[in-house]
């Protein structure tokens, strides 16, 4: 039985601590797939703290097992990288009851929150009642492409009964997995000088002509599940008097329900071969895909968002409502592994250079989190 106000007291306790390691930890800069500083950073804090047995795998996910995970475990994660590409210190600043940092929230806070969770129990020699492993993963921002999720369930395949990933606010939880397809589209041509040229194919016209057909294309309607498209970037020429002989754009479309995914996908490849012609090459490459979920056992799966909720709404009040979401959730929930994504802190703007978050939110998201974990442990 969880003596809550104990646990709270500690908590209290370590706030100072708390709000000092999310201020040095978000100044550390970590873009997906080079996320080495922060990495090293999260390990020598954990030996600090008291951990003997913390090691880092092929994609630098820094795992912090609880009793032996080689048998069957449940994995709590928050991922260490952010969406800026910084290698220099990002900006970190106090107003009030606020910190603004890039990646402060999204998902910093909640990094330092599985580190304090852990700190927990070193300090009070909980034993797990079952093996569990904390995992401080990698490249679930953008085309990180969820490598560090991927890698954990590679090495570990059946050996992972549930996952929980730390990740946004925790005002909803995440019941259902968006999946999403991401691909770089190149078009050639011969190009040449604007004047002396004039008449031959450019490739931002032959592009724009793809975008054109795509930008009115149907979208998906089925009741409850929501698809969306975006033109993310868009490249290409040499200069205003010469003809394109490249252009390229990053294009994505997304959505909770494969079959959804699946007419994206046809819509994409009819546009692209109504586009194709002698006088331009169109070349496509997939640069990045998330599965939607898979055959997961609905009770098992109801069990844990509840499990979850029921943390939120023991120290908030309120019961937090359910939501679709592109997370390293997706990964479990399409190999039928019961799984959800839920955050520990509020705050606004994640993705841009503003994200701030309520500093008051991060000490009650830490006790959101101790009564998620500490079930697991005596």
């Amino acid at each position: 039985m969880i003596d809550k106000e104990k646990l709270f007291a500690w908590c209290e306790a370590h706030k100072a601590e708390q709000l000092a390691l999310l201020k040095e930890l978000a100044a550390i800069p970590a873009p997906s797939h080079h996320e080495e500083k922060r990495v090293e950073f999260i390990k020598a804090w954990l030996e600090k703290n008291g951990a003997k047995n913390v090691t880092v795998d092929a994609a630098l996910n820094v795992l912090l097992p609880f009793g032996d995970c080689s048998k069957p475990c449940t994995v709590y994660a928050a991922h260490t990288d952010v969406v800026f590409p910084d290698t220099t210190p990002l900006p970190v600043r106090e107003e009030g009851d606020t910190l603004h940092a890039p990646g402060i929230g999204d998902d910093t806070a909640n990094v330092v929150a599985l580190m304090m969770i852990a700190k927990y129990l070193f300090e009070h020699g909980c034993a797990p009642k079952e093996p569990v492993l904390f995992v401080f993963n990698s490249c679930e921002e953008g085309l990180g492409n969820l490598k560090g999720t991927r890698q954990l369930f590679a090495d570990r395949p059946g050996l992972i009964k549930e996952f929980i990933s730390f990740d946004g606010l925790y005002e909803k939880v995440v019941d259902r997995a968006v999946g999403s397809e991401r691909w770089r589209i190149t078009v050639t041509t011969c190009g040449g000088h604007s004047y002396g040229a004039f008449g031959n194919p450019n490739a931002i016209a032959y592009l724009a002509k793809l975008i054109g057909k795509l930008d009115v294309q149907p979208v998906p309607k089925v009741e409850g599940r929501k698809t969306t498209f975006n033109f993310g970037t868009i490249s290409g020429g040499t200069s205003v008097n010469t003809i394109a002989q490249s252009a390229e754009m990053l294009y994505e479309y997304r959505s909770d329900e494969k079959a959804c995914l699946d007419q994206m996908r046809a819509q994409l490849n009819a546009a692209l071969d109504e586009c194709r012609c002698d006088k331009a090459d169109y070349a496509v490459e997939c640069v990045g895909e998330r599965p939607c979920g898979g055959n997961v056992d609905p009770a098992a799966e109801e069990t844990l968002l509840n499990r979850c909720q029921d943390a939120v709404e023991a120290v908030t009040g309120t019961r937090p409502g359910r939501r679709s979401s592109s997370t390293d959730a997706n990964i479990p929930l399409s190999l039928g592994v019961p799984a959800t994504t839920f955050g520990l802190y509020i705050g606004q703007g994640a993705h841009t250079r503003e994200e701030w978050l309520t500093t008051s939110t991060i000490y009650t998201g830490l006790k959101i989190g101790m009564l998620t974990v500490l079930p697991h442990f005596e």
